[in-house]
């Protein structure tokens, strides 16, 4: 099950239940911080000390596998212009905490009890190909697979990305089958910081 702050993009943890997924989100809210300090956005310094449940959504075969799939009924709601802007400044800022996580880890991480679990250099790449094969189609953008370091395509991918959410929305999803931008934010922003945090618990 997965607790996601809808008004904060990427801030979002799982749990095997509903209180063990908000009291991990909670648990998460000072590493939010700093995404929030890096895009110059006001943090509530009590964020995560209470919590107000306001929609429950089912899960499906994505939340099995470990992916807050689920698109809430605010994710669909117009986004203003100053809304976009905010919402993609944090998106920008969880790019790089993820960068300057990579940057400061051993190549090499700690494995889990049955020796999995991808290598730092490994995880930078499926987070750049994920976005490259799947977020940026639902988007209504293509691109081939992309790899980090390409450094040059990437960033005009994220641009083109971040040109898409830092506009006005009417909630709407963007292309056939795809998602509507809170809701395309929400999770960029996650599958970042969740490997970017996976990279610190499994740094040393």
């Amino acid at each position: 099950m997965f607790a996601c702050a809808l008004d904060w993009p990427g801030w979002a943890r799982s749990g095997k239940d509903e209180r063990t997924a908000l009291e991990a989100l909670a648990a998460a809210a000072p590493r939010y911080a700093a995404v929030a300090k890096a895009a110059h956005v006001p943090f509530p310094t009590a964020a995560g000390s209470s919590r107000k449940v306001v929609e429950r959504l089912a899960g499906s075969a994505s939340t099995d596998f470990g992916v807050p799939g689920a698109i809430a009924t605010r994710d669909r709601k117009p986004t203003t212009a100053a809304e976009a802007k905010r919402i993609s400044a944090l998106v920008v800022a969880s790019w790089k905490v993820l960068e300057r996580t990579a940057a400061g880890a051993p190549a090499s991480l700690r494995k889990g009890p049955r020796g999995g679990g991808r290598d730092r250099d490994a995880i930078v790449a499926h987070v750049v190909s994920a976005e490259s094969l799947y977020y940026t189609r639902a988007l209504g953008l293509r691109y081939p697979e992309l790899h980090p370091d390409d450094r040059r395509r990437v960033k005009a991918m994220r641009d083109a990305i971040l040109e898409v959410l830092g506009a006005p929305s009417n909630g709407k999803p963007l292309a056939e089958k795809g998602w509507p931008p809170r809701y395309a934010a929400r999770r960029i922003a996650w599958h970042a910081l969740d490997h970017a945090w996976e990279i610190e618990d499994r740094s040393g």
